[in-house]
């Protein structure tokens, strides 16, 4: 079974210590050869220019290929094109299109009155400038918002259908999950690249919120591990080999690509991706 391709998502640095994290992440991961690295895009709009900040360091200063998240959330359409197109001045050539969360305060998405109403009215908008390769969000759960078990692969196909070529699943801590919903897409005709979303736990009690809010379900199993490992000092050679493991799982079953959260914690997804097989490319310099 040969490496998988990777990828990383990076979130914008909002103060002078976050900054220092998210450059040592970037320092540390990239050596790793991603496909690709994409940074995250605030509720609101609140990163906006953090965000394109990041975007073009990144790309100028390690030369990856950078993905730049896009919402459409407290923006107008010209506004938010406006956005996209100074990625692509920046030569930015992929973007992760997403409606986005509702902002700080607000408890359900609601448009901008001249904005775009939803992810595929941004799709749609992006795919007729032909500047861009668009990914975009998946779920392998239902959404928090979803009328049925089959409302989040029914969208999906829309949004395939808009113009997207790919697709990033929310994070899951069993590799079924994943493989269920694959296996819905594929009944359902989706023949785009579905790429599984790997969040390495770095804090159990910060993931079990993290995945409430995103509606992801804990099973009772991992809660009890996770009590288990913390009182026996534990927590990170669990949560490596969980982390592992899951990924391996998911090669097995065909998976070929894997996008790892790492929320600018970069020590953990590196140990997950050295298990895997993922060795950094180190420059051999002339032998005397």
């Amino acid at each position: 079974m040969s490496a998988p391709r990777i990828s990383f998502e990076f979130f914008p640095p909002q103060t002078l210590e976050a900054s220092f994290r998210l450059w040592e992440t970037v320092q540390m991961l990239a050596p790793l050869k991603p496909s690709f690295v994409s940074v995250t895009y605030g509720a609101g709009g609140t990163t906006r220019k953090l965000t394109h900040e990041a975007v073009t360091t990144i790309g100028r200063n390690y030369g990856l290929n950078v993905v730049a998240h896009l919402t459409c959330v407290d923006a107008s359409r010209q506004e938010t094109l406006a956005i996209a197109q100074t990625y692509a001045d920046a030569g930015v050539s992929e973007i992760v299109a997403l409606r986005g969360d509702a902002p700080k305060g607000s408890s359900r998405f609601v448009p901008h009155p001249e904005g775009f109403a939803d992810s595929l009215e941004l799709i749609e908008a992006l795919a007729a400038t032909g500047q861009f390769r668009i990914r975009v969000g998946a779920y392998p759960e239902p959404h928090p918002e979803a009328a049925d078990d089959l409302a989040d692969v029914r969208w999906l196909r829309r949004k395939i259908e808009a113009g997207a070529h790919s697709a990033i699943t929310q994070f899951f801590f069993e590799a079924e999950t994943f493989l269920r919903f694959r296996d819905r897409c594929a009944a359902n005709g989706i023949t785009a690249p579905i790429i599984p979303g790997i969040l390495p736990i770095e804090n159990w009690a910060g993931a079990r919120r993290f995945a409430q809010r995103c509606g992801t379900r804990v099973p009772q199993w991992l809660d009890d591990a996770f009590a288990t490992a913390e009182r026996d000092g534990r927590a990170d050679l669990l949560a490596t080999a969980l982390c592992t493991e899951l990924c391996d799982r998911l090669l097995q079953e065909g998976v070929e690509d894997l996008h790892f959260y790492t929320l600018n914690r970069p020590q953990l997804t590196r140990d997950v991706c050295r298990a895997l097989g993922i060795v950094p490319e180190v420059a051999l310099g002339n032998v005397a």
